[in-house]
């Protein structure tokens, strides 16, 4: 890859400021003589396009390929010979009031190179202001007159080439990382599913629980049900507190809003319920899902959720683990009622007469501790997987510009390629 690459023998000054120098043979041409640019509304958005949005268009036919935005704001896609197109793209959806662009009747340029440059010089931000606005600050005029540093066909061929191995590269490389993730994540529910209902201690004689879903339990263990271990708490009128959220990844943490959201907020807090540090909260319509968790700190949580305060002798953590286990959630589905299956709820009322295994108080402490040691460790882990993939995607971001741009000389790399099993047009 890159470390095998050389600079071009001969460079020339491209007379444009931020693209600095470029191999002599390349010419550098304004887009306007490269393809065809037609503007549209939402009539020129493909309605073939099935989330998320971005496709790859050749010989008239669509198929998937990348998601790539800057800022969230604007993608790009492009095709060989066909058509590209650049526009607006909102938290996964289009707004079909912005202006889009279609480039079309490509000359001289192959249609992946162009991808591959205008996705590039996107990405480091070379037209003025649309990293931090929409897509709306690309004017037609500025996008005609856009510099582009051109090879002859046969090296965009060459580059195009050797970018497809790139991303082929990439795209395995990360796809295995992330299987990895999912091994990990697995891993961890499966210590934690046998935490919460078998305990820490392989040895310890079973009994019968007499609950289908939970099989045998350790014998020193009880199967009360949840109502003798928590107790609701339905308490209002705390507005100085701060306004607490429970999410499906991360349980229960502090609400940040946007200045339209707190205006809405300021009138309804007296109607929120306090929560204090140590409770459960959870989400009746989502608790199914795992929306559960234990309070951090004293707060309020919308009055559509559950507050439940532990007895004595109930340690939270132990539960809210429980409470996030794959079985006890489809149990959790069988107690929700409601008019239709997808908006169920599941009532404080009903919540409480669940059973649930309950080891006695110094071992619930036990097992939540190896719990919590158990999943900031996975964490650990996963946080460095990830920062993996940042920094070979980084890199081969890095590449894609430097290539393009002529600043590394690929042909001979490109030269030496076997045929290639996926390139931009899709993956198998």
């Amino acid at each position: 890859m890159s470390f095998l690459l050389q600079p071009y023998p001969a460079n020339g000054s491209s007379g444009i400021e931020w693209l600095g120098g470029v191999p002599e043979h390349w010419c550098v041409r304004r887009l306007k003589y490269l393809a065809e640019i037609g503007t549209g509304g939402r009539d020129t958005i493909d309605r073939r396009a099935n989330g998320p949005y971005p496709f790859f268009v050749r010989s008239q036919s669509i198929a998937r390929i990348d998601t790539w935005s800057f800022d969230g704001e604007a993608v790009l896609t492009a095709g060989d010979g066909d058509v590209g197109k650049v526009f607006h793209y909102i938290n996964g959806k289009f707004d079909y009031h912005q202006r889009v662009y279609k480039f079309s009747g490509f000359r001289n340029v192959l249609g992946t190179f162009f991808y591959y440059y205008l996705k590039s010089m996107l990405r480091y931000e070379v037209f003025p202001g649309t990293a931090k606005s929409t897509i709306e600050s690309l004017r037609l005029p500025m996008l005609q007159n856009f510099p582009v540093a051109l090879p002859p066909l046969d090296e965009q061929a060459a580059v195009v080439r050797y970018l497809d191995h790139v991303e082929q590269r990439v795209r395995r490389y990360v796809r295995a990382k992330e299987r990895l993730i999912g091994l990990l994540e697995e891993e961890k529910q499966a210590i934690i599913n046998q935490a919460v209902t078998r305990g820490l201690d392989p040895s310890v004689r079973l009994k019968a629980s007499g609950v289908e879903w939970l099989g045998d339990v350790p014998e020193h263990w009880e199967v009360p049900r949840i109502g003798r271990l928590f107790s609701q708490r339905n308490e209002s009128g705390f507005p100085q507190l701060p306004v607490l959220e429970v999410s499906l990844r991360t349980g229960i943490s502090v609400r940040g809003f946007g200045s339209t959201d707190r205006k809405q907020m300021i009138g309804n807090r007296n109607n929120y319920k306090r929560a204090l540090k140590g409770d459960i909260a959870y989400n009746m319509m989502r608790m199914w899902q795992g929306a559960v968790g234990v309070v951090p700190i004293d707060g309020l949580i919308s009055p559509a959720y559950v507050v439940a305060r532990p007895r004595n002798g109930t340690d939270s953590r132990y539960f809210s683990a429980l409470f996030r286990t794959s079985a006890f959630m489809l149990e959790v589905d069988r107690f929700s009622r409601g008019i239709v299956k997808d908006r169920n709820r599941l009532y404080w009322e009903d919540f409480k007469q669940m059973p649930a295994p309950c080891p006695p108080p110094k071992e619930q402490v036990l097992i939540a501790d190896e719990i919590d040691h158990t999943a900031a460790a996975t964490k650990a882990q996963i946080d460095r997987i990830r920062r993996q993939i940042d920094l070979v995607e980084e890199y081969r971001t890095r590449l894609i510009a430097d290539v393009v741009t002529g600043k590394l000389d690929v042909r001979e790399a490109a030269a030496g390629l076997g045929d290639q099993e996926e390139g931009v047009s899709g993956e198998k």
